[in-house]
């Protein structure tokens, strides 16, 4: 097919349509389980799960055929896991705040994203984050993840006396929780394609014999996606002083996007003297995402470190992600298969990325307590605030005080004293 060999430049990267469509399928099937988990975890903020489940298959789709078409690289792209859970239970359920305004908080966090991108001020940013204060970002997400997952599970329940305990262990759907992470983790372990999304499905299955679960049928045209198209509220985001929302979802995206893409396309043997040649159309890529997916009604779209797994069976182009966002155009027929999966499924997926998000620590530097200690207050506070935004506001100001108490800081970049100052601003004199 010598179009397609031309425009994604197939021998140039050593590969062929057949490997890229391999590749892609791959990719499609790690990552699909954001198809049942989005849905879940937004409907618990009051989100309409049948409109949800539209907007992750859209804004995963539209996402990912800009990086492929405008950026050439084989990165599937979704709603980013972390930031769904952020998105419902700190910002709606936790502070109260409106979905419709949540998603104007999204909104101007991928505006924001588009400008650092255009104006290539990204490096700078990035650059002047510790790495460490990056690393515990990710490691708290892991962790409130986690906290969520078990909770989905039946694993922890609230208790009055000592705030969590552990849940009924004879509950079938704990026990079928409990069953499909370790599923999860051996089939992860055998190198076996979809490990998550087998998972999430055996435990469905499951349910219908031991949980009370009833079908009601296969395929049928997509939802209505209504409920949630162009329902952001750009005023009441604004309204409601959601600073530390939006800047929440402006460092995590950048943050991670930057990191999965850089990792993916290392895999791929894609860098060029440690660089991304076209990283500032894949990070355009992924701002336009974010700010289409808010439009659809749906949280933060990302890139996705399960690339990889197509990148390992061969994919080297955008061709791979075009097929990607194809099969997520066609899971739109699947709706009533999605609306079946019951938290108890998707809980050990969540737990799962969640205990390979914890990985990351190994690379905090624990000799300099100066950078060890921030990373902990950091990842420490987002579960136990239950609050991204807390984690990140305890762990810069922590960061910036040690420094200048210890007589280091003229090692504190500029942008970490201005969020350090702003959080301390916000603590200070807003209720």
């Amino acid at each position: 097919m010598p179009s397609l060999n031309q425009f994604f430049k197939l021998s140039e990267h050593g590969t062929s349509v057949r490997t890229e469509v391999v590749a892609g399928v791959t990719t499609f099937l790690t990552m699909a389980y954001i198809i049942f988990v989005n849905p879940a975890i937004l409907g618990d903020a009051g989100v309409p799960k049948d409109a949800v489940f539209v907007a992750t298959c859209l804004a995963a789709a539209l996402g990912t055929i800009i990086m492929g078409l405008y950026a050439n690289y084989p990165i599937g792209m979704a709603p980013g896991m972390g930031l769904n859970a952020y998105f419902a239970y700190a910002v709606v359920i936790g502070m109260g705040v409106p979905w419709q305004s949540a998603l104007g908080a999204v909104f101007i966090s991928g505006c924001l994203f588009i400008l650092v991108s255009l104006f290539k001020v990204r490096e700078h940013i990035v650059n002047g984050i510790p790495h460490s204060l990056r690393v515990a970002i990710t490691v708290g997400l892991g962790l409130f993840l986690a906290l969520i997952a078990m909770k989905s599970a039946g694993l922890v329940v609230a208790n009055p006396e000592t705030l969590v305990r552990v849940g009924d262990m004879h509950n079938p759907h704990t026990v079928m929780a409990i069953f499909g992470f370790l599923l999860i983790v051996t089939l992860d372990r055998l190198k076996v394609p979809g490990a998550l999304l087998l998972g999430i499905v055996s435990v469905t299955v499951l349910s219908f014999f031991f949980g009370g679960n009833t079908v009601h049928g296969f395929m049928s045209l997509p939802p209505s996606i209504s409920p949630t198209l162009l329902h952001l509220d750009l005023q009441g985001a604004l309204n409601l002083g959601l600073f530390n929302v939006v800047l929440v979802f402006f460092l995590v995206e950048l943050f991670d996007a930057t990191g999965t893409l850089m990792g993916v396309a290392s895999r791929a043997g894609l860098l060029v003297n440690g660089r991304m040649q076209r990283l500032n159309k894949a990070l355009l890529a992924d701002s336009c995402a974010i700010v289409a997916g808010s439009v659809l009604g749906t949280s933060s779209t990302t890139a996705y470190l399960e690339s990889a797994a197509g990148v390992q069976a061969g994919g080297r182009t955008g061709l791979t992600a075009l097929v990607v966002a194809l099969l997520f155009l066609a899971a739109l027929f699947f709706a009533p298969i999605a609306g079946v999966v019951p938290a108890y499924a998707t809980a050990p997926a969540l737990l799962f990325v969640a205990c390979l998000m914890l990985r990351d620590f190994i690379d905090i530097d624990w000799s300099d307590t100066t950078e060890s200690v921030p990373a902990a207050i950091t990842a420490l506070v987002i579960p136990f605030t239950y609050s991204i935004a807390h984690g990140i506001a305890f762990g810069f100001i922590t960061y910036a005080g040690l420094k200048l108490l210890t007589g280091q800081a003229r090692q504190v970049k500029p942008v970490v004293w201005i969020i350090a100052i702003v959080f301390l601003i916000k603590y200070s004199y807003v209720a």
